[in-house]
């Protein structure tokens, strides 16, 4: 029992157990929830799942241990991660109490990437401040985004770059494209193999992803495009709805088929799609500073990296005293 919340605090490791912590609202988005984070866990043995609770009141964190303290628990593809916590002062103190009892354990917890959108990177940073951390909050990464604001496709398609419309204008009778609303292990197949003989790196935890998307399909969320010349796939994307909000995950085509652009068709008929027949609100195009996201999305919004060092604990000085070095060095750097 802690004095200070009137709660108390456990860490699980097992995947059931980790699925049973949820306690804030309905999950802002695939991977805010439980399910993922246990998905995750059964890859990563260093998994755990830290939770506190003052009367109904509950707040969680989905961790990895490191080496050298606590991360979030993530992939490379995810587009965020967040605390699982309801909102007010109480479920902050909750937080506050989470940070606190991560320096019994850990003299870093470094998080990322967190949207502040909803204010979680700055709630976040307050509570590990209030706990006793050193805190550095910068920016990591770049979310593009596009809101519908009730346009219909052909309004959203009218403001996109000239370049682009005639593209698609010239090559989208050059292809076939098809959708589903379900998970199709041909389909999902064809998608591996256009992936794999694209210009993408490959795929880190390709089991991982199949298993998101089956069980995405498996809720009616899932939006899978292939685009086909000549009856060969040539271009495929992943993507996902809910809450009103349509997920790009993942885009291919094969280099081979450039010339014809199925890229863009695809990507087109998707918008069309999700914007026509789903009637999103959001457009969700992930993380990362490609430039062609910028023909196709209207807004960039920030991901954070949350750094918390502890400067009680020996381990942290080092890591104390190069970020100080950076922040001095950064101050007296002469303006361009």
């Amino acid at each position: 029992m802690n004095a200070e919340t009137g709660g108390y605090h456990k860490e699980v490791t097992n995947v059931q157990a980790a699925q049973s912590l949820a306690c804030g609202p309905a999950p802002q988005s695939p991977f805010d929830r439980p399910e993922w984070f246990a998905l995750l866990a059964e890859t990563r043995p260093s998994a755990v799942f830290k939770c506190a609770e003052a009367g109904n009141k509950r707040a969680s964190m989905a961790l990895n241990r490191t080496k050298g303290g606590f991360e979030a628990l993530r992939n490379w593809y995810a587009f965020t991660w967040r605390p699982d916590v309801g909102a007010g002062s109480e479920s902050d103190a909750l937080l506050t109490q989470l940070a606190r009892d991560l320096k019994r354990e850990a003299p870093r917890v470094t998080l990322a990437p967190l949207p502040d959108e909803d204010g979680s990177a700055s709630r976040l940073a307050r509570a590990f401040r209030a706990a006793g951390w050193a805190v550095a909050l910068e920016q990591c990464d770049e979310n593009h985004v596009l809101r519908v604001d009730g346009r219909s496709f052909a309004e959203y398609w009218a403001a996109r770059p000239g370049k682009m419309r005639t593209t698609y204008k010239r090559k989208a009778k050059k292809v076939d494209i098809e959708i589903l609303e379900h998970f199709d292990a041909s389909m999902w197949q064809e998608y591996e193999n256009i992936y794999a003989e694209s210009w993408k790196p490959s795929e880190d935890e390709a089991d991982l992803l199949r298993r998101f998307a089956e069980a995405e399909g498996t809720a009616g969320r899932i939006r899978l495009g292939i685009a086909r010349a000549d009856g060969v796939p040539v271009a495929a994307q992943f993507w996902t709805v809910e809450n009103s909000v349509a997920y790009i995950h993942k885009l291919a085509h094969l280099e081979s088929a450039k010339p014809i652009s199925p890229g863009t068709t695809l990507t087109a008929e998707l918008f069309r799609y999700v914007i026509d027949s789903d009637q999103v609100s959001l457009v969700d195009f992930g993380t990362g500073s490609d430039a062609y996201k910028a023909d196709w999305m209207e807004e960039v919004r920030p991901r954070y990296r949350l750094d918390a060092l502890d400067p009680v604990q020996t381990a942290a000085w080092m890591p104390l005293a190069k970020r100080r070095i950076r922040s001095i060095l950064a101050s007296v750097r002469p303006e361009r």
